[in-house]
């Protein structure tokens, strides 16, 4: 322990701000491009359920992969993420908490997911909604759905984007068909509806021109009057 202390102190960085990380830049797959991404995976009977949740509802990698059925409330077509799966090395799998204190939530789904999911669990037999293929008392790996999502992506001729920005994707989409921040956040799990925005000033910016030219016409009607 003291030899530990002892490098502590000696650390060189000690009370240095260091420079944030680089972002990586952000990419979505706009309309025609998700079109043709949703005609391959209509294809693949094995993923489709999985890239279509996604798609439709945001999660992260880990929280996909960590659904079980008790999460899934038919009735109400509601979604409870609880958990997240990681894959240590050697490549253990392990589950754990979601990734911030809002990360635990329940979302209601869109009714297409809602169906699709209903379906998909009359031919379960996991405890898991999305299961390892091979190994279905498992849940899926999240590195199995990013490599599998490389090859979807090169079926499709599409760029070869990250699995979050899937999440980019949902989100973007969603904000520009016109669902408020607010919501938006809680759906994504975000701490606030604030970094909601500032991720995503790329639609909101389109948003509040559209608002504008919005106004503009309502007001040169009221003054034609």
């Amino acid at each position: 322990a003291a030899v530990r202390e002892n490098m502590i102190a000696r650390n060189p960085t000690e009370g240095v701000t260091l420079p944030k990380k680089k972002a990586v830049p952000k990419q979505i797959l706009n309309d025609a491009q998700l079109e043709r991404f949703m005609k391959v995976i209509q294809e693949d009977k094995i993923w489709h359920d999985f890239f279509y949740t996604e798609l439709t509802t945001g999660l992260r990698r880990g929280e996909i992969c960590g659904l079980m059925w008790s999460d899934f409330d038919e009735a109400h077509g509601t979604l409870s993420i609880r958990r997240t799966v990681h894959a240590q090395k050697g490549g253990r799998l392990t589950t754990g908490e979601t990734k911030t204190g809002t990360g635990k939530r329940t979302i209601t789904l869109p009714p297409s997911t809602a169906k699709l999911l209903a379906e998909r669990k009359t031919k379960s037999y996991s405890e898991w909604i999305f299961p390892d293929p091979l190994r279905p008392e498992r849940p899926m790996r999240p590195n199995a759905a990013y490599i599998y999502l490389k090859e979807l992506l090169k079926q499709a001729g599409l760029p070869s984007i990250r699995f979050h920005d899937l999440r980019h994707t949902f989100a973007t989409h969603a904000l520009a068909s016109g669902v408020d921040a607010k919501t938006l956040s809680g759906i994504l799990g975000h701490t606030q509806a604030s970094f909601t925005l500032d991720t995503y000033t790329h639609v909101t910016g389109d948003m509040q021109k559209r608002a504008s030219e919005i106004v503009g016409s309502f007001m040169e009607n009221i003054m034609v009057r």
